[in-house]
């Protein structure tokens, strides 16, 4: 009775080591290393300028364009828009085809960016 209780014993014993938290993996006897990506760096914001210009690509006269200009310089319509002296000028008018002009007439002839 004792000797198949202490082969039991055994047998357990070697079951519960074998258990054990796993070993890190090795090459050689140096251990193995997790290398962990970069977070690639953010991109540079480009100015007003590029972002209407890059409104250019779409349709003239479309509305598709209009919404390109209008994320760049938020629409602020007023009753008597003043005559426009900037680019930002543009958001005050209230008809959409005169800020689509507005936007167009800035836009179309100031200098291409180099990129």
């Amino acid at each position: 009775m004792k000797v198949p209780l202490a082969l039991a014993a055994i047998l357990c014993s070697a079951a519960v080591f074998a258990q054990s938290a796993p070993k890190q993996p090795t090459v050689g006897d140096k251990p193995q290393v997790q290398v962990k990506l970069r977070k690639p760096a953010p991109a540079k914001p480009l100015s007003i300028a590029a972002r209407l210009e890059a409104c250019l690509d779409i349709d003239d006269g479309t509305k598709a364009r209009l919404d390109c200009y209008d994320t760049v310089v938020k629409p602020e319509p007023k009753e008597k828009a003043p005559a426009a002296a900037r680019v930002v000028d543009c958001r005050f008018a209230k008809e959409q085809d005169a800020r689509l002009a507005c936007f167009n007439g800035f836009v179309e002839t100031m200098p291409k960016l180099a990129n």
